[in-house]
């Protein structure tokens, strides 16, 4: 049974979207794509009628669950005002995001593994990477001399690398240690915030 371009279109929206969720809980190998398209209440041989393969929608995924984290950040930020800064560092290294990756970032999920994937997906992590990081050196406090970009680079490094190293350790009181350490030097300067839990 055909269907029509704009069933076909909520299809591919909503195969990206649970792409998107599930590569980021389960890995881009930890799921394959008959059960990727049960979860997305589609058949099998739906996929290849609009992915050419499963790396074009691990690039497809990953531009996805970036570009929703910068609009989530973009939001945070527009409620939180002149506490931005502060509000978006303790949302990312927060025991939420920390045990729910799939709602989360792709870096944190998805890093390590980027480099061993096809250049589609190390495009998509590169031009998502860049519109965080111009949202970070804007919320960032000025210092005088100080390159914000770099600055911003280093703090989301920092916020990635915490969430990894959180969610590896089998230590709750270590995890939300490196959680919170993490989050007061990035945020040291800045106005305070209640962490998040």
């Amino acid at each position: 049974m055909r269907v029509s371009r704009e069933q076909a279109a909520e299809n591919r929206e909503r195969v990206v979207q649970e792409a998107s969720r599930l590569f980021r809980e389960h890995g881009f190998d930890g799921i394959g794509v008959a059960e990727l398209m049960k979860q997305a209440g589609l058949t099998h041989g739906a996929f290849y009628g609009q992915f050419g393969s499963k790396d074009a929608l691990m690039a497809e995924a990953s531009a996805r669950a970036l570009a929703d984290s910068l609009s989530y950040w973009k939001r945070r930020v527009a409620a939180a005002g002149e506490d931005g800064l502060t509000s978006i560092v303790n949302k990312y290294l927060s025991p939420a995001h920390r045990d729910h990756p799939g709602r989360g970032c792709a870096f944190a999920a998805l890093g390590a593994e980027a480099h061993r994937r096809n250049p589609a997906v190390r495009q998509a992590m590169s031009a998502g990477l860049l519109p965080l990081v111009d949202e970070l050196a804007r919320l960032l406090p000025d210092s005088p001399g100080a390159d914000r970009r770099q600055q911003a680079l280093a703090a989301f490094s920092a916020m990635v690398g915490a969430l990894v190293l959180a969610r590896a350790v089998d230590d709750a009181a270590l995890s939300e240690e490196i959680l919170r350490a993490t989050a007061a030097s990035i945020t040291a300067g800045a106005t305070p915030a209640q962490p998040e839990r």
